[in-house]
C-alpha cells in the first residue's frame, strides 16, 4: 500500500509540467524594393522597360536573361524572327506552358492586344507548385517573336515564393505592356 502510495506522488509530481504545445511553422514576411522602370535599347530588335533593380544579360540571337539577385530569380526572354512559322512559334509558346499542367493548380490567360504599337501576346499566369509561374510571348505577328518565362533558383513552393511571383508578374506586365519593336 506504501508503495502505491509512493508511486501516485510520483506520477502527480512529474505531470505537473508546462503542456508541450506544437506551433505552426512561420513564414518569412518578403519585402522588395519598389518598381522602379528604365527603358532598354540595345541593337536588337526590339526595347522594353526593365526593372532598374535587375540585372540584365545579353545572350545569343537577341536573348536576354534579367536576373533577381535578391530573389535568386530569372526571367529568360528569346527572341526569334518570324520567317512563315508564326504558327509553330505559337504552338511551341503555348505548349511550354501547359506542360506545367502537371503540377499547376490552375493557368490563367491575360491577352496582350495593342494594335497601335502593334504589339499582340498572352501572359499565363501559373499557379501551384510548377516550375515556372509566369510565361509570356508577344509578336508583331509579322516579323517578331519574343518569348519569356520566368524561373526561381528554388525548389517550387508557390505558397512561400508568392510575393516573388507578384512582384515579378508585375515587371512581365511591364516588359509586355512597353515592347517596341525596331523596323530594320
Amino acid at each position: 500500500m506504501r508503495l502505491l502510495l509512493i508511486l501516485f506522488i510520483i506520477i502527480g509530481v512529474s505531470s505537473c509540467k508546462e503542456e508541450t504545445v506544437v506551433k505552426p511553422s512561420a513564414q518569412l514576411r518578403l519585402e522588395y524594393p519598389v518598381q522602379e522602370y528604365e527603358m532598354i535599347d540595345s541593337d536588337c530588335a526590339y526595347g522594353f522597360m526593365k526593372n532598374v533593380h535587375a540585372a540584365i544579360e545579353m545572350k545569343a540571337n537577341c536573348g536576354m536573361n534579367i536576373s533577381y539577385p535578391n530573389m535568386s530569380a530569372t526571367i529568360y526572354l528569346s527572341y526569334r524572327e518570324i520567317d512563315d512559322n508564326l504558327d509553330s512559334l505559337l504552338y511551341d509558346a503555348q505548349k511550354l506552358t501547359y506542360d506545367h499542367t502537371i503540377k499547376a493548380q490552375g493557368i490563367i490567360e491575360q491577352p496582350r492586344v495593342d494594335s497601335v504599337s502593334n504589339v499582340f501576346g498572352m501572359l499565363y499566369m501559373i499557379n501551384g507548385n510548377a516550375a515556372t509561374q509566369s510565361q509570356f510571348y508577344v509578336t508583331d505577328s509579322v516579323q517578331h517573336f519574343v518569348n519569356g518565362a520566368v524561373y526561381f533558383e528554388a525548389k517550387p513552393n508557390f505558397d512561400s515564393l508568392y510575393p516573388a511571383v507578384m512582384y515579378l508578374r508585375e515587371d512581365v506586365r511591364r516588359i509586355m505592356e512597353t515592347i517596341r519593336w525596331k523596323n530594320k
